[in-house]
């Protein structure tokens, strides 16, 4: 780790962390509060993921639908508007829309060899926007004069790494530029993590291996095809058991490449001193073993 303890984080002139773990828990509130105090840039995965590596998917999509519509289709065709989405750091709907979920067309479901086609693309920027970081760490400085630097990771970093390889080009890139804090969630945490992604679902990447038994144990559970699958059904109980599933994925990577902060204790921050705080108290409790 690029610091070993607290003092060696609160004395250092250029702070750099990622924060990782299940969407959700705190993740950009963390990236936020700091953002906010003025000195620190904030490098948001998810956001560079929707825009450089699958803006291009995205937009092509809306122009897809927007085809559909013969008024639209000819003003498409002749340049006449322009068709885009306008993702942000507060709301990633356009990547999430884009992904889809696989089921029933009528529902709005995609064919499950659509919705394997996109997850692809989105493993694949999901790696590359978090290799881009050393460059950001630059740019932030070299461009706008931040020597602080947060990376707002994504909810399914765990799915694209793997924290028992110590070769893992991810997490080296991340643990050699940054500190690396997971923030961990209790028991309590999950349902309503549940509940607010049944309202707003979140860009979601599965493990090839883990969509294929989610999708067949919810068919032979509904007794439904590929077609009669309820979409927003089948997120859910997806969703659900991903939790479960990325658990000790993420306590492999805090084991491994960095330290742990608890859910429950973040929603208390209130200011960049309190994060500061936060992270120096997870280096303190790994510093002596607890």
């Amino acid at each position: 780790m690029i610091y070993e303890t607290p003092a060696e984080w609160r004395d250092a002139p250029a702070k750099r962390v990622t924060f990782f773990g299940m969407s959700g828990l705190g993740k950009t509130h963390l990236s936020e509060i700091l953002r906010a105090s003025g000195e620190w840039f904030h490098y948001s995965v998810d956001y560079r993921i929707g825009t450089a590596y699958m803006g291009e998917h995205i937009n092509d999509n809306l122009k897809r639908e927007a085809m559909r519509v013969p008024f639209l289709a000819n003003l498409l065709r002749t340049d006449s508007i322009y068709i885009g989405s306008n993702i942000t750091f507060d709301n990633l709907a356009p990547l999430s829309t884009y992904l889809g979920q696989p089921g029933d067309p009528k529902k709005g479901g995609l064919p499950l060899a659509e919705y394997e086609r996109r997850q692809a693309l989105h493993v694949r920027a999901e790696i590359n926007a978090l290799l881009d970081l050393p460059h950001f760490i630059e740019r932030a400085g070299d461009i706008y004069g931040y020597n602080n630097f947060v990376c707002d990771s994504g909810g399914s970093t765990c799915e694209v790494v793997d924290a028992e390889d110590p070769n893992d080009p991810v997490l080296t890139t991340l643990s050699e530029n940054t500190l690396m804090v997971w923030i961990e969630g209790s028991d309590e945490h999950t349902q309503t993590l549940i509940d607010r992604f049944a309202r707003a679902p979140k860009p979601m990447c599965y493990r090839p291996e883990f969509l294929t038994q989610a999708w067949q144990s919810h068919m032979r559970r509904t007794g439904h095809g590929p077609d009669q699958v309820d979409p927003k059904a089948f997120a859910v109980e997806a969703y659900t058991a991903a939790i479960r599933e990325r658990q000790p994925r993420y306590a492999a990577m805090a084991r491994n490449w960095g330290v742990t902060v608890q859910a429950s204790d973040v929603m208390q921050v209130r200011d960049a001193e309190d994060v500061t705080d936060l992270v120096a108290g997870a280096l303190g409790r790994h510093a002596s073993g607890a």
